[in-house]
């Protein structure tokens, strides 16, 4: 069970902190749109139990991935684009079925859904929602007599079968618990994200439908330090290689290694360091040893993250040295006047999400001065503080760059 510890340090101490939570909230799937996947990824569930193929064949249907863990952030260098990942556990009609078979049964049965985009992938089969949400299902068959949900996912590109087609080894759903066991509730970064998205959803959902009622608050909250700095990290690596076209490290991996050095009582900018240098580390002792990077799921070690990346030494050093360029540049920031600071958050993170958080904070920074500022002073509000001036004076935003995202481990 995931731990919870008491409002004791405080991760949003310094001007940095505060605009790094405020570029994580603006890169995060908001809670609006993962009530939304949830509602979809049930529907797509009925679905598939209402045709021939799927009737009385899907054992269980599941999050796995970012979703699993309240990781998910935007999947392109925009802000309204999230991949959403589903696990499919498949009945008996399907042991004894090729690869190749199982992933085209999956998509002839939901070829056309809802009249959508629908594509089939190596792993899984993607559908393309009109607001840009992709919902990603992959299928799956138990193994008996193992662990919880430990499974096989069929690998097959098609669209033949191929003797490189297979059945890959994974437990999502053990990582998930894993991960959660190790990430603690940190009850700062609970009370600050639950204020921040039901303000900012109040705001929209009055906006969208002329009515003053506030929308039910879902489960969904961002709990700690290392999840925010795991989803900066994976905006940086969206940052950085969005004009790659192969393989980038893949989100399972830097979760991994973000609930391996989970710690409470950091700031979010010493969270972020920690785990970079620590990603960046194992990478060196590995290619000290002559050897690719491994890294696999702690609940099953047949489970590797890191089958399809790294591919070469070369791309996984040049991967380390991303991680220290993000290091060196969080530890001179502190000491950046608000220009540089501003030029350095837009290139490591993205013109328009970083506008949009300096944004945010000059507004509670005025409102805060104007004495319109209409929340608690009891100590439990966190970020709204009269000290961002630095962050809240960044100067305009570039022109936002296009970017293209190239995929989950698992696609």
């Amino acid at each position: 069970m995931n731990i919870s510890l008491p409002s004791t340090a405080n991760p949003f101490s310094t001007a940095l902190d505060r605009i790094l939570a405020e570029i994580a909230f603006n890169v995060q799937l908001p809670p609006s749109l993962h009530r939304k996947a949830t509602d979809r990824y049930k529907a797509v569930r009925t679905f598939l139990e209402g045709t021939h193929a799927f009737e009385d064949q899907i054992e269980h249907f599941y999050p796995q991935g970012s979703m699993a863990i309240d990781a998910t952030i935007s999947n392109r260098g925009t802000e309204d684009e999230f991949d959403i990942d589903i696990v499919a556990q498949l009945g008996g009609r399907f042991r004894g079925m090729k690869p190749n078979d199982i992933l085209d049964e999956l998509f002839d049965a939901l070829g056309g859904y809802q009249g959508l985009k629908v594509v089939r992938q190596t792993r899984c089969v993607t559908i393309y929602f009109a607001d840009g949400m992709h919902l990603d299902i992959t299928p799956a068959l138990r193994q008996y007599q193992a662990r919880e949900r430990q499974s096989y996912i069929a690998h097959a590109k098609g669209p033949f079968s191929s003797p490189s087609d297979k059945f890959v080894p994974m437990n999502a759903f053990g990582f998930a618990d894993w991960y959660l066991a190790l990430t603690p509730t940190e009850y700062r970064v609970v009370e600050e994200f639950n204020r921040r998205w039901r303000t900012f959803e109040a705001a929209n959902f009055r906006a969208d439908a002329d009515i003053d009622e506030v929308p039910d608050q879902t489960e969904f909250v961002v709990k700690n330090t290392a999840t925010l700095a795991l989803q900066l990290l994976k905006r940086y690596r969206n940052i950085i290689y969005a004009d790659y076209a192969g393989r980038i490290p893949p989100s399972v991996m830097l979760s991994c290694f973000a609930g391996s050095v989970a710690q409470s009582g950091l700031t979010l900018s010493q969270m972020l360091i920690k785990l970079c240098r620590t990603i960046a580390r194992e990478i060196r002792a590995a290619s000290s040893r002559g050897q690719l990077l491994h890294v696999a799921n702690p609940t099953y070690s047949d489970d590797v993250f890191t089958d399809r990346w790294p591919e070469s030494p070369k791309q996984q050093i040049q991967f380390a040295r991303h991680l220290d360029d993000l290091v060196a540049g969080l530890e001179a920031a502190q000491n950046m006047s608000a220009g540089e600071l501003g030029d350095w958050l837009r290139e490591t993170f993205g013109g328009r999400v970083v506008s949009a958080a300096a944004d945010r904070l000059t507004k509670e920074a005025t409102a805060v001065r104007e004495g319109r500022h209409g929340f608690s002073q009891t100590g439990k509000i966190v970020l709204p503080s009269a000290a961002i001036a630095a962050p809240a004076i960044l100067p305009a935003a570039a022109a936002p760059v296009p970017h293209t995202f190239y995929g989950d481990v698992r696609k």
